[in-house]
C-alpha cells in the first residue's frame, strides 16, 4: 500500500511541474499501481459512510444479551431458600417420628423380654421350673406326702388349686390300682422373661405304671405352659396353662 501511494504521489507532482513531466514518463508498472489503487478506493466506503459501532461509556458494562431464560446460577440462588424450607421441614418430621417410636418400642412390654438376652438368668429359671415339672407332676401311691410338700415347695398363686384339679382323679384311683405317675421334662423353652416373671414352654414324656396284679405301664406326651415368679433364691410355678377351655 505504501508503494502505491509513493507512486500516486509522484504522478501527481509530476502533473504539477511541466519541465520534469517531460523527463521522467509513467511506466506500464506505475500505471497498473494506479488503477489498482483506484479500484481499491472505488470499491472500499468511506470512512464517514460506514456504521458507527457502539462503544460502551466508561464505568458501564455492556448489557448482557437476554435469550428470555433466566442464567442457572440466578434460578439456583432463587430456588435455594425454598429448597432448604423444605429440608428443614423434613428433618423435623423425621426427628419426631424417631423420637415416638423409640418411645413406643421403650414401653412395649415384649421389647423388655431379656429371654434372649439374659442368658444365665433364662438358663437358670429353665433349670429350676424343670426340676419343679417333674416334682409337682410326680405321684407315688406309696407315699403320697412327698407329692404334697413338692407342690407347697413349687407351686403359687393359681397354680395351686390348678394342681389339685389336675391330680384329683389320679389321687382317688391311686390307692386301689397302685399307681406310680412319673414325669420328666424333655424341653422347655423360655417364651418371655422380664425380670422376677417369666413364661415357658414345656414338653414333657409321662408314663403312668399300674404295679397291681396285672401290672400295666403307660407313656404318653405333655405340651403345657406355665408362668414362674421368683420368690426369694428360687422360681415357683403360679400359674399352668394346658391349652385347652
Amino acid at each position: 500500500m505504501s508503494t502505491t501511494r509513493h507512486l500516486v504521489n509522484r504522478r501527481r507532482r509530476l502533473a504539477t511541474s511541466p519541465s520534469r513531466a517531460a523527463v521522467a514518463p509513467v511506466s506500464d508498472e506505475e500505471t497498473a499501481a494506479e488503477t489498482t489503487e483506484e479500484t481499491t478506493e472505488e470499491t472500499t466506503a468511506p470512512p464517514g459512510l460506514r456504521e458507527p459501532e457502539t462503544v460502551p461509556e466508561q464505568g458501564q458494562e455492556p448489557e448482557p444479551e437476554s435469550d428470555g431464560t433466566t442464567p442457572p446460577q440466578r434460578r439456583l440462588r432463587s430456588r435455594l431458600p425454598v429448597l432448604l424450607c423444605a429440608l428443614t421441614v423434613l428433618l423435623g418430621a423425621f426427628a419426631t417420628w424417631a423420637f415416638t417410636s423409640a418411645a413406643s418400642l421403650r414401653d412395649e412390654p415384649a421389647r423388655q423380654n431379656t429371654a434372649l438376652t439374659d442368658i444365665a438368668r433364662t438358663s437358670e429359671v429353665k433349670g429350676r421350673i424343670g426340676e419343679a415339672v417333674g416334682a409337682v407332676f410326680s405321684y407315688d401311691y406309696a407315699s403320697p406326702a412327698r407329692s404334697d410338700r413338692a407342690a407347697k415347695t413349687h407351686l403359687t398363686g393359681r397354680a395351686v388349686q390348678q394342681h389339685k384339679d389336675m391330680l384329683a382323679e389320679v389321687r382317688a384311683q391311686a390307692p386301689q390300682q397302685k399307681l406310680v405317675l412319673t414325669t420328666t421334662v424333655t424341653a422347655s423353652g423360655v417364651e418371655y422373661l422380664d425380670g422376677d416373671r417369666a413364661r415357658l414352654l414345656i414338653f414333657a414324656d409321662q408314663s403312668n405304671t399300674r404295679t397291681g396284679k396285672d401290672e400295666e405301664t403307660t407313656f404318653a406326651a405333655a405340651m403345657f405352659a406355665v408362668d414362674a415368679v421368683r420368690r426369694g433364691d428360687t422360681w415357683r410355678i403360679a400359674a399352668i396353662d394346658t391349652f385347652t377351655r
